[in-house]
């Protein structure tokens, strides 16, 4: 069903909801080869396509030493912001398999998601993957980094985290929030 109120195509069987194309570039979902979503980047820079590559920090542990790394936030993922035409450039790229498609149509990532997720990385917001969640309760984080992003929030140890999910890839991010940080959305 299509939302000209929300610009929106709601797929009701899958509870995911799509932007609708509109001219212009898009945010998109490239999946890439297992471990060359670094490589994918650097050649994305190099061809100047606009993209991001999310990553985290995690400190690995061997019988000799530790090594803190950096690690892709969503594996075998780069997010591209291109107009739909030129999607031959980035699938030409060694390394990337395709895009997250819906009917064999790269599917356009909302927006608001990326630059949230965006906005929040660049302030330094601490992060770490996180499984997928469909259902909690849903909040807006108001204050801090992350201001104005929507997540789920849920609980571990005794930290409050809030779970931002990027629906199209059904992947998700924890973030550490303060309960004064957060507000409940109402629909």
């Amino acid at each position: 069903m299509i939302d000209m109120e929300n610009g929106a195509i709601d797929t009701s069987n899958s509870g995911i909801t799509l932007p609708l194309i509109s001219g212009g570039s898009h945010w998109y979902a490239a999946y890439t080869c297992t471990r060359h979503e670094k490589r994918v980047a650097q050649q994305l820079d190099e061809r100047q396509v606009e993209n991001f590559l999310p990553l985290y920090r995690s400190v690995r542990r061997w019988k000799d030493r530790r090594k803190e790394l950096q690690l892709a936030l969503f594996p075998s993922y780069v997010f591209v912001r291109m107009d739909l035409k030129d999607r031959v450039r980035v699938l030409q790229l060694p390394g990337v398999v395709n895009f997250v498609s819906f009917g064999g149509v790269p599917a356009p990532l909302v927006d608001s998601e990326i630059e949230g997720l965006r906005n929040g990385l660049t302030n330094d917001g601490r992060v770490e993957s996180h499984p997928y969640l469909a259902e909690g309760r849903r909040v807006r984080i108001v204050d801090g980094p992350f201001n104005g992003v929507e997540g789920i929030v849920v609980r571990r140890k005794d930290k409050l985290r809030v779970v931002l999910s990027i629906s199209l890839i059904q992947r998700s991010v924890a973030i550490e929030v303060s309960e004064t940080d957060i507000a409940p959305i109402y629909r």
